[in-house]
């Protein structure tokens, strides 16, 4: 995958005091709102940005990983009350450039970004398959930047100490809901899960950095199906299904081309081992390979899940 570079320049020599603190402070905002908004896109359970690594091939700036692990599910028939979560980490290297003195230096600035989200809902049925879910979600987020070489750096040429480029932190928590249609049609000779979703968050930043303050609007609209057949023979008395699935991901509000993509488009085929009868806890495992793609991004990844 590819995502275009940003370079930031010290050109200290030409610069005010005032005029470059303010563009380093403008800079740092940007860049630090933009990863707030990138980790909008891990607050819910989706196979599309489950597993993300995003480089520029030429420069290597700046450099992002998400990764994330999430799920959900209803309580049972008799009390439809459907809950879900998800853990997500995110990794963004927005390199800084200093040319100074005719001499070009990058500088890696890392910054690591861990999430929770977690969602509960309830199921109206419509019909025997299909059922809408409105949700409640609520979603806490860290910053935290690993620098210190550049923050040193900034405090020698300008006498200025950027504090979240140095062991500083962005807090963020959100609030929000979805809406999903949820259809479901299980049968001996096939099982079709199909889900249509709204999902509306906001991010607003708390007991952070003032330089990096803010909020950022997350909606997505997500479309997922998965469609299992078995294939007729037992593993050690366990049935194989075969499962392929599609799932596109719309990206609306302010993610909407913050990675240079509005949308992912995620196309899966594997198998699924059914443990029921040999497992306490899980009931079936999958093996997914998936490709990913969207404007100017293509991407494989190999998963693998289990069902309760």
């Amino acid at each position: 995958m590819h995502l275009v570079s940003y370079t930031f320049l010290f050109s200290y020599g030409s610069l005010s005091f005032a005029q470059a603190s303010g563009l380093i402070d403008s800079y740092i905002k940007t860049r630090a709102n933009a990863f707030l908004t990138v980790s909008g896109m891990s607050l819910t359970p989706d196979v599309t940005t489950g597993s993300i690594s995003i480089s520029d091939t030429k420069t290597q700036n700046p450099n992002l990983q998400m990764t994330s692990l999430g799920g959900g599910g209803t309580l049972s028939p008799d009390f439809p009350l459907y809950v879900e979560g998800t853990l997500a980490l995110n990794r963004y290297d927005p390199s800084f450039v200093n040319s100074g003195g005719g001499v070009i230096q990058q500088i890696p600035v890392r910054w690591n970004s861990v999430s929770g989200t977690g969602g509960i809902g309830w199921d109206f049925p419509i019909t025997d398959q299909l059922k809408v879910r409105p949700m409640a979600n609520l979603s806490l987020g860290h910053v935290e930047s690993d620098l210190s070489i550049l923050g040193r750096l900034i405090q020698y040429k300008f006498g200025k100490d950027i504090e979240f480029l140095d062991g500083g932190r962005l807090n963020s928590y959100g609030l929000g809901g979805s809406l999903m249609l949820d259809y479901e049609d299980y049968r001996p000779e096939e099982e079709i899960d199909i889900e249509l979703r709204y999902t509306n968050i906001n991010l607003t930043s708390f007991d952070s950095n003032s330089v990096v303050r803010g909020n950022m609007d997350t909606q997505s609209i997500s479309l997922w199906a998965r469609r299992r057949v078995p294939l007729g023979f037992e593993v050690f008395g366990m049935p194989f299904r075969s499962v392929t699935e599609f799932a596109h991901n719309e990206f609306l509000g302010d993610m909407r081309g913050a990675l240079g993509f509005n949308s992912l488009t995620s196309l899966g085929a594997g198998l699924e081992l059914d443990i029921e009868q040999n497992a306490i806890f899980f009931t079936r495992v999958r093996m997914m390979l998936r490709y990913v793609f969207g404007q100017n991004v293509q991407g494989w990844s190999l998963g693998f899940a289990a069902s309760f």
